[in-house]
């Protein structure tokens, strides 16, 4: 992704925003949640089992370590889970001597470390797994995502993000008066990323670069938050959906902010039916990563102040999102007319 910027005078899971207020406000959670990377959260010395252990071997591993389940290890790859659930199984049925690939479940749903945590938190809690296996890209288990290491990775994040916060005031002070700096009847920054097509690797790096270029110019942090996850649904849509990637502007002005996400194919059949939440057409294998839940452009909805998508099938799609900064404008002071 290639970032450029001049100065002139728009499965994932429904779990993962949760139930937003009418007002469209995100929470630090909320978004910490769409910029915070798997392997940022997983613990990964992680305890594992060999296939022909006995399940005795896994309950007493599973009390030393107070755990309650633990990826299944042949060589370096993993051939299933066991849990807890397994051993009272195997003890009820007096077979605590079996061995474990007889008990364990093999059908593991695991997420990928480069993944962002808004693609896999759905999948786990009391509705979900309660634990999820972390691998590379070459399949290697490389870590364990739990809600405790969830839990405790993010306020540790918080914690980080917090203190890097108070290190950049002083740029975030010189950014924020640009505008009093320049001389026009209508000032504006432009920001424009370029997004390619299934490279989900670098996916999110615009929404990362352009949350820390709100923050620079002292945007309101509540509106910072619900951009972030707005042009992250974006930026996935370009990764996932499109033949060529795309790119993405970003048009700030004092007054309000226009996100417009842009590219050459292939074209939305039918609008009404990509704004439903859950309808996606992602192929299975996009969905087999974790991406394509069809919440998407939904999220974006909620996020935003008004959004609208022109398409052409066969041709391109171009997304504007708009945020409204209202009573609190970039650098302060009134909205409208000319900077002295």
């Amino acid at each position: 992704m290639r970032p450029a910027l001049k100065v002139s005078a728009l499965s994932r899971s429904k779990t993962a925003l949760g139930d937003m207020a009418e007002d469209h406000e995100i929470t630090k959670v909320q978004e910490l949640i769409y910029t915070t990377r798997v392997e940022s959260v997983m613990a990964p010395d992680v305890i594992v089992i060999s296939p022909s252990a006995t399940m005795a071997e896994a309950r007493a591993l599973m009390r030393e370590k107070h755990i309650s389940g633990m990826p299944v290890v042949e060589g370096d790859r993993m051939v299933g889970i066991v849990s807890m659930s397994d051993v009272m199984e195997s003890l009820e049925k007096g077979s605590l001597g079996r061995p474990v690939f007889e008990m364990m479940t093999r059908d593991v749903k695991t997420a990928f470390s480069d993944s962002y945590v808004a693609e896999v938190i759905g999948r786990l809690g009391p509705r979900g797994f309660g634990r999820i296996p972390v691998i590379d890209r070459e399949g290697r288990l490389v870590g364990i995502l739990t809600t405790g290491t969830l839990i405790q990775s993010l306020l540790r994040e918080m914690d980080i993000r917090y203190k890097k916060k108070e290190e950049e005031k002083l740029q975030s002070y010189r950014a924020s008066h640009i505008y009093d700096d320049i001389v026009s009847d209508d000032t504006s920054l432009v920001l424009r990323y370029i997004v390619d097509d299934k490279d989900f690797s670098n996916a999110g790096k615009a929404s990362s670069g352009i949350k820390k270029s709100l923050q620079r110019l002292r945007v309101l942090p509540s509106i910072v938050r619900r951009v972030a996850v707005a042009v992250y649904e974006a930026e996935m849509n370009l990764v996932i959906h499109t033949d060529v990637g795309g790119e993405i502007t970003v048009d700030i002005r004092r007054d309000r902010l226009l996100i417009s996400a842009v590219d050459h194919g292939p074209g939305i059949e039918n609008i009404s039916e990509v704004l439903k939440p859950g309808y996606s057409t992602a192929p299975q294998w996009i969905r087999d990563m974790g991406f394509g839940a069809g919440m998407g452009l939904a999220n974006i909805k909620r996020c935003s102040d008004s959004m609208r998508i022109l398409s052409e099938l066969g041709g391109g799609t171009r997304l504007d999102i708009i945020f409204l900064f209202r009573d609190h404008p970039v650098g302060g002071g009134p909205v409208g007319g000319k900077r002295a």
